[in-house]
């Protein structure tokens, strides 16, 4: 190797420590700034992304053993009692954790995937193809989204893999939406012209020119999609067609426990049981919601 490759290998090293002591420099400050409100979400987040994670290891027991003691109390060998089969509610809150928001995870992904390639083409084509995506989309989103899940997976059956891709569909459109409303701000820009007279394709347009300059309303769009569609998957779970037995799911949870709240005269913690899961689905959403904001604020340059 030449003295010349030698030191541009160098240099190059060097500007990527940089870059990366930057970008962790960047980051700290950002979370030593951060209100109280948003380390709060922070750390619930990664409480929940960590205990979903290492969910065998954490719970006393497996997410479908059955033991002989149905409807147990709280405390002994199980925590928060057992169910109506007989299955720990901790072990099952651990596992439900990993099922329920990857679910939710999985298909908010793959909403952005499908609404964001399709705003943004539609965005710069501003033709028939605009018109065509646009009435489409109008079309579904007429229709109540609970509903049309609810029909469409009595059809086509609750797996996991039909959920994640029906709820991504009926997202999607949302998710269009307001893709194509910012990048129409910026597919008239002088650079996005020029890149269209160097001949550059369509994919290329979208990801090296509109995608970077629109993804700060659209990160804070991840958060809050992420939180209605966690939401929507624990209501068809509630409602029976969502995820399915013996898969822990906090929706499924809560319908399954219910009935002990008419207990709550004779024994407290019984009452609280199907508070457990809901109190988890509340606790998550209001994290996502606080960090969202805080996003929101940085992102748009707006100064206490």
């Amino acid at each position: 190797m030449s003295s010349n490759d030698q030191g541009y290998s160098a240099a190059n090293e060097v500007s990527q420590i940089k870059s990366r002591r930057t970008l962790s420099e960047n980051i700290w400050r950002g979370l030593k700034t951060a209100p109280p409100t948003a380390i709060f979400g922070l750390t619930v987040i990664t409480f929940y992304l960590t205990v979903g994670i290492f969910a065998p290891f954490l719970a006393p027991y497996g997410e479908a053993e059955i033991f002989d003691m149905a409807y147990a109390p709280w405390g002994g060998d199980f925590l928060f009692g057992t169910d109506q089969l007989g299955r720990d509610i901790l072990s099952r809150l651990i596992y439900g954790a990993r099922n329920t928001i990857g679910i939710a995870v999985t298909t908010t992904f793959l909403a952005f995937l499908i609404g964001c390639s399709f705003g943004i083409a539609a965005a710069i084509s501003q033709n028939w193809l605009d018109h065509l995506l646009s009435r489409s989309v109008d079309v579904l989103m007429a229709i109540p989204s609970l509903i049309f899940a609810l029909m469409l997976l009595s059809i086509f059956g609750s797996t996991a893999i039909n959920i994640i891709f029906i709820i991504a569909v009926l997202d999607s459109t949302r998710v269009f939406r307001i893709t194509r409303a910012v990048a129409l701000n910026v597919v008239v820009m002088d650079y996005v012209e020029a890149a269209k007279l160097r001949g550059e394709g369509l994919g290329w347009i979208m990801r090296k020119e509109i995608l970077p300059n629109i993804m700060p309303p659209l990160v804070a769009e991840f958060g809050l999609r992420f939180c209605f569609v966690f939401l929507t998957i624990a209501a068809l779970s509630f409602l029976g067609v969502g995820i399915q037995p013996p898969t822990a799911d906090w929706g499924s949870m809560v319908r399954e426990t219910a009935g002990l709240i008419q207990f709550a005269e004779y024994d407290i913690t019984a009452a609280l049981t199907p508070m457990l899961p809901a109190a988890a689905i509340a606790l998550l959403t209001v994290a996502v919601n606080f960090v969202v904001d805080w996003f929101l604020h940085k992102t748009s340059g707006l100064k206490d």
